[in-house]
């Protein structure tokens, strides 16, 4: 009788209640929603759904989440600006950003923090084993992922986050050491 479809589906397709379980239905299947109120009401009733989801995903984002937590976009901006002063300025890892173009590095790293922090995501780049391949040949290694993190925690440090955040994203920073290294 009824298709059973996702509710994610195009808003031409409804649910209907039948007995506390539910059923998709597809408009055209015999039952005329568009004329009736209830099927209006039960309409409204999904996308109120959708629309609560969506908002329990912003909610866990700007409140529950390490990015939130940190500050959201203004501190992520902030650290990054910084971060990317002190790696230009450390002689261990500073000669693998010649030839770089430090206004799209930072505008990366920025969407991909913000991104690995759960807050919105909107980075495009490269996964990190592509993105630092052509780094591994040139000696990338254990020591220069340390000195990374090092100058991210110093970073924070100077912005005042907690010591308990600093450590969140220096496990995150770790979680990456594997895929910069290409192992």
């Amino acid at each position: 009788m009824s298709k059973i479809i996702d509710i994610t589906q195009p808003a031409s397709y409804s649910y209907i209640s039948d007995t506390c379980s539910y059923r998709y239905i597809k408009e055209g299947d015999g039952l005329p929603l568009r004329d009736n109120l209830y099927h209006k009401s039960i309409l409204k009733a999904a996308e109120i759904k959708r629309m609560t989801s969506k908002m329990s995903d912003w909610w866990t984002q700007t409140h529950d989440s390490l990015y939130a937590q940190l500050g959201g976009e203004p501190a992520v901006d902030a650290a990054v600006d910084i971060f990317y002063r002190k790696v230009l300025s450390d002689d261990r890892i500073s000669h693998f950003f010649e030839d770089v173009d430090m206004d799209q590095q930072a505008a990366k790293q920025k969407a991909f923090l913000t991104m690995a922090f759960g807050g919105p995501h909107h980075y495009t780049g490269q996964d990190m084993r592509r993105a630092h391949a052509h780094l591994v040949p040139r000696g990338l290694s254990d020591g220069h992922v340390n000195a990374v993190i090092e100058n991210l925690a110093s970073t924070l440090r100077e912005l005042g986050v907690r010591e308990e955040l600093i450590a969140q994203v220096g496990a995150i920073a770790e979680s990456t050491r594997s895929d910069v290294l290409n192992r």
